[in-house]
């Protein structure tokens, strides 16, 4: 009978002597040339794509906000309620404004009548034909008239010279009077614009205790409850209008002469996976934000039964108009190290790193700006283990060299 202590003195010898095994046959391949894929720079024809994050925003969006001060006596309207242009959202009690405008009102009229007018509307065509001024006119030629005979009866020898200097004085405090009376009715159509001009603000006054919706919205946030005192100003509703609903999305600055109004953008949101919501360019930015090199692009998105929301984030797709021909590599054959984006290029069977710079991402391959070549061959597997003259064998080459012999 063995005992368990040979046994397992057994097991341990026959564990090391296989680790040693696998470690010289490991040592054996890399001694030797390192088994690894290919694949060339190719050229391709791609139409250019903005792919990117945008951020969904309402059409229109505004805070309601009182516009006199009072006890607010109704509040019609909540959070997400659907309501349309005109529709009252507040009742802010109107009872002194009410008397405000009586009290002008009664004013206007007094004013109207001292000009021999009746409506509100009426205009004065000729100020010398007031009340005022046309008895003051009859005064100024009566006093004339006695004036002009007087002078005549003196000149005759008929009539005391005092009675003339009497009828001069007369005359002339009438032409005084006379134009003293224009100069006040003048200024007393100018009060009359004034006063209208009061009643009619006091009206709108009045008017705007009743607080409507200037567009047809939603209720984003109500901010006011009944028996609230408010003031001119106090915000009460912010209402939202998200159909359509804007895209805001970025665009980087070399793609900016491809991407017009009127594309088509297909967006998608995490609310509805795997659904595609259709958008149409309608704004661009002019200018470009020097950090980022980008500029803003916006897109109209029709959004009858409100499914997309403000403030989402929605993934955006773009095609525009550009289509050039670039190089493309596997996406498999780019490493990130040490901050670089690296390509390993295969020749004679050596390995030569470069460093490269690179475009756009593409599901299966990458575009490559600099450092790699047309028709040149690189390293799409074991990469972590290449590195500047390391050698190297191709994978396929001992198949194609025994169909040869």
């Amino acid at each position: 009978m063995v005992k368990p202590s040979v046994l397992s003195l057994v097991l341990v010898s026959l564990l090391s002597l296989a680790c040693q095994k696998q470690a010289v046959e490991q040592k054996k391949q890399e001694s030797g040339p390192i088994m690894v894929r290919v694949a060339p720079v190719r050229a391709k024809v791609i139409q250019r794509t903005v792919d990117t994050i945008g951020t969904l925003f309402p059409y229109d969006e505004a805070i309601i906000s009182a516009e006199i001060e009072g006890r607010v006596e109704q509040v019609d309207a909540d959070l997400g309620d659907q309501v349309t242009a005109g529709q009252l959202l507040v009742r802010i009690s109107d009872e002194e404004q009410k008397y405000i405008v009586a009290q002008n009102e009664a004013q206007l009229r007094q004013s109207l009548e001292r000009l021999g007018l009746k409506e509100e509307k009426d205009r004065v065509k000729d100020v010398r034909e007031t009340p005022d001024v046309r008895r003051a006119r009859a005064d100024l030629t009566e006093a004339e008239q006695r004036y002009i005979r007087t002078r005549e009866l003196v000149d005759q020898g008929i009539g005391p010279k005092s009675d003339l200097d009497q009828t001069k004085a007369r005359f002339q405090a009438a032409q005084a009077s006379y134009d003293q009376t224009l100069n006040q009715t003048r200024n007393l159509i100018q009060e009359v614009e004034r006063n209208k001009a009061v009643l009619e603000l006091q009206r709108k006054k009045l008017r705007d205790t009743r607080v409507t919706a200037p567009f047809s919205a939603y209720v984003k946030d109500r901010q006011v409850t009944v028996g609230q005192y408010v003031r001119a100003n106090t915000p009460l509703f912010t209402l939202v209008k998200i159909d359509p609903i804007r895209l805001r999305i970025e665009a980087p600055e070399r793609l900016a002469p491809w991407i017009k109004v009127g594309q088509i953008a297909e967006v998608g949101v995490e609310a509805y996976e795997g659904r595609n919501f259709q958008g149409k360019v309608w704004r661009i930015s002019p200018t470009v934000d020097q950090t980022k090199r980008t500029f803003v692009v916006e897109a109209l998105i029709q959004n009858p039964k409100n499914e997309l929301k403000p403030g989402s984030y929605a993934r955006a797709h773009l095609a525009t108009d550009k289509s050039e021909t670039v190089k493309m590599v596997p996406a498999q054959a780019v490493s990130y190290v040490l901050g670089n984006n690296r390509a390993y290029v295969v020749k004679n069977g050596t390995v030569e790193v470069r460093d490269v710079r690179i475009g756009d991402r593409f599901p299966q391959e990458i575009e490559i700006l600099e450092g790699l070549e047309e028709g040149e061959q690189v390293a799409v597997s074991a990469l972590d283990r290449l590195d500047s003259g390391v050698k190297v064998r191709i994978a396929g080459d001992e198949k194609q060299g025994k169909k040869a012999e």
